[in-house]
């Protein structure tokens, strides 16, 4: 495939069902849901190639799944919290309705998301929580700003840094659409690109309202998929 032109991934199935590449039961590693036994079911497919991606597994292959069979899995796991995540999630279409069908089931249902693609659509019931892509992603141009209007105390920005010039530009971004007054703000360094320790030390000079993050499951598994 010609990776310049990147259409999305999958063919929509006429079928209620969608391309899995995995469901797995671990503790969320990142955003406000952090350190709660989780089911994660990531989707297959992205649009994007953000250059610290650590899914690229997740951009194709997968399986194609019934989606009230994900909902009955999810569901055995026997924990409240589940996580919809990818790739690019809402690359499929009936990604909604996964996350739909999970809300109707009584489940705390969180979306991670490049916020690339119109979100607006979503459950209100859903926490959505939007990657906005700093310059150093190289994927800054994909960023759909007209899903920032969108957000609700239920869900969540997330930066991802990979140095001082990122930084500058996420404070900026922080200030010009007044994104604490809307929900959650998270800064992550991007690993082995930022220190941790450097990216705190801004946050506290700057007095930004914004929670400082770490991916818990990277410090405990690594990239380990399935972890």
């Amino acid at each position: 495939m010609n990776d310049a032109a990147r259409p999305s991934e999958i063919v929509q199935s006429p079928l209620e069902r969608l391309k899995i590449t995995e469901i797995f039961l671990s503790l969320q590693g990142e955003a406000n849901a952090v350190g709660w036994p989780t089911v994660f079911v990531r989707l297959t497919g992205c649009p994007l190639r953000c250059q610290y991606c650590d899914t690229a597994y997740a951009f194709h292959g997968g399986e194609w799944r019934e989606i009230d069979d994900l909902v009955a899995e999810v569901i055995a796991h026997g924990v409240r919290h589940v996580c919809v995540t990818g790739g690019e999630p809402l690359s499929q279409k009936r990604c909604l309705l996964l996350l739909r069908k999970l809300c109707d089931a009584g489940l705390d249902v969180s979306l991670e998301t490049s916020g690339a693609i119109d979100i607006a659509d979503v459950d209100p019931r859903v926490s959505r929580v939007v990657d906005l892509k700093t310059p150093g992603s190289n994927e800054m141009a994909r960023n759909r700003l007209e899903n920032l209007p969108l957000l609700t105390a239920r869900d969540q920005v997330k930066f991802v840094l990979c140095g001082r010039a990122d930084y500058e530009w996420a404070r900026d971004m922080l200030a010009e659409h007044r994104l604490a007054e809307r929900c959650d703000v998270l800064f992550s360094p991007s690993k082995s690109e930022l220190s941790p320790r450097e990216l705190a030390d801004w946050i506290v000079e700057d007095r930004l309202p914004v929670r400082f993050q770490m991916q818990l499951h990277k410090l405990l598994w690594n990239d380990e998929p399935g972890r």
